[in-house]
């Protein structure tokens, strides 16, 4: 059991390792983003977590951000990476903020509980 547990903390400390953090220019793309069904968190240091439920599906993410292409981003480590579709990026809407994340339009919530996901 101890010997799980440390080869899940050192994976956990890898992950984190393997982070880009968010370029100046991009920083508008962190924060907590939420739709009916989806949310999105995008930290300062390049940690993403995504869950999805979609037609009863859900699919979820954690990985580190791997880079930018454009407005859109690449998720995970090595080959197991996916790319995030932005076709909106990050703006300024009312007294809020939204972008659209593969064709979801999605707004800036509140920072999440422990138990967002």
């Amino acid at each position: 059991m101890i010997s799980r547990l440390a080869g899940l903390v050192m994976a956990c400390l890898l992950l984190v390792a393997c982070a880009e953090p968010l370029p100046d220019d991009r920083l508008d793309y962190a924060g907590y983003w939420t739709s009916e069904g989806m949310a999105l968190l995008i930290t300062r240091d390049g940690s993403v977590s995504y869950k999805r439920l979609k037609e009863g599906v859900t699919t979820s993410i954690n990985g580190p951000l791997k880079a930018f292409h454009g407005d859109s981003f690449e998720v995970g480590v090595g080959p197991m990476a996916t790319i995030f579709e932005v076709s909106e990026p990050p703006h300024a809407v009312g007294d809020g903020w939204q972008m659209v994340v593969d064709g979801v339009r999605l707004t800036r919530a509140p920072e999440p509980g422990p138990d967002w996901l």
